[in-house]
């Protein structure tokens, strides 16, 4: 008998998703009232009045009402204990501030440049920008020596700067869902960089050879692109453990993919690969492998009876309806919202199943229809 493909009917998956994340809200609601109704919280809170009340000197008898204890705090208000919690309450915040003073936020449509104040910072360590109209960074982005993590997703940022260069500490770079067509060379001279995330730009080509450099990444996502194969590049990245390259125009799998034998996620679903290469199998760290079934008619049989744990998932795709619009930006912009709709599932479809302890290696094919 042979092996066929695990399908998985997004319809199906979706429906039983939403329903563990609102049994498990309802859940955690329900656990949040009975803590604070119950009498471990109420002994707490008196304990904690007790030791203000000892701290401020106040005797027993303001707070002791037959032998009880009486939390109502306007019984305190004579003796300064209001102001005393608000000084209680300013270490964290004053640490927060602290640690929030090396972290730039930005959002909203209002934005269609960085505030020229921006400039001043050079000490931040962190950019989060994400949901405006902005379409350039600046080059002195080159001055942000201490960046770490440059977060800029979902705007429209049309193309990067060759100053990007200059970040040798950066740590993340995330500029999904934005307009680029294409990646700079200079990236690839930041050397520390472990997390790359191009995705959902929709019309990404190829990268740069100058990204092999980039020895450190482990994460790099370029799905919803226009990649028609994996670049070389990425096949010179040696600690790479999670490639996702879904949502392209991939027709086939280099040979030599096992070069990366450190992958363990590889996601492939939504290309139009019509083989895997038996090169999958020698790779002994790879766990997770998803692609769509509908294009493929050779699967080598030891990935399907692979005994090394690889939880291997075909989706069955079919036709998305494409929404006739006369503005051609217009239809754009609703590819880009069903990808990011899409990817929000996916990310949290996979988490669940690599939580699964297991996962059977193949099953009988489903006809399922494919709704997003």
């Amino acid at each position: 008998m042979g092996h066929q493909v695990i399908i998985f009917d997004f319809s199906v998956i979706r429906g039983l998703w939403e329903t563990r994340v609102k049994k498990n809200k309802e859940r955690q609601k329900k656990e949040k009232e009975r803590l604070e109704k119950s009498a471990l919280e109420k002994i707490k809170q008196e304990w904690n009045l007790i030791l203000e009340c000892r701290k401020k000197g106040i005797p027993q008898s303001k707070y002791l009402k037959n032998g009880f204890v009486d939390i109502n705090e306007k019984n305190l208000d004579t003796y300064g204990k209001t102001p005393q919690l608000k000084k209680s309450h300013s270490l964290p915040d004053g640490v927060k501030k602290e640690k929030n003073k090396f972290i730039f936020h930005l959002s909203g449509e209002q934005w269609t440049e960085f505030p020229d104040s921006l400039k001043e910072q050079t000490y931040l360590k962190e950019w989060h920008v994400y949901d405006t109209l902005i379409q350039t960074i600046p080059a002195y982005i080159a001055l942000f020596q201490d960046l770490r993590v440059l977060e800029l997703s979902k705007n429209q940022i049309n193309h990067l700067p060759a100053e990007i260069g200059c970040l040798k500490n950066l740590k993340v770079l995330n500029v999904s869902f934005n307009n680029l067509k294409s990646v700079p060379p200079e990236l690839g001279d930041c050397e520390n960089l472990e997390k790359l995330d191009l995705s959902g730009n929709m019309e990404i080509t190829e990268l740069p050879f100058e990204l092999s450099n980039l020895k450190q990444l482990t994460f790099v996502d370029v799905s919803a692109n226009k990649f028609h194969s994996i670049p070389i590049c990425v096949l010179r990245m040696p600690n790479l453990q999670w490639l996702d390259i879904s949502s392209n125009s991939l027709k086939d799998l280099p040979e030599d993919i096992d070069r990366l034998d450190e992958l363990q996620t590889l996601l492939l679903q939504k290309n139009k690969l019509t083989y895997l290469p038996r090169a999958l199998v020698n790779m002994p760290k790879l766990g997770l492998l998803v692609v769509s079934g509908d294009d493929l008619v050779e699967i080598p049989t030891a990935i399907c009876e692979s005994t090394t744990g690889l939880k291997f998932v075909s989706l069955k795709d079919s036709p998305v309806e494409t929404i006739v619009c006369e503005d051609a930006e217009e239809i754009i912009e609703n590819e880009r919202e069903r990808e990011q709709v899409e990817k929000e599932f996916m990310k949290a479809y996979i988490e669940d199943l690599m939580e699964r302890e297991s996962t059977p290696s193949y099953t009988t094919k489903v006809m399922l229809s494919l709704q997003l």
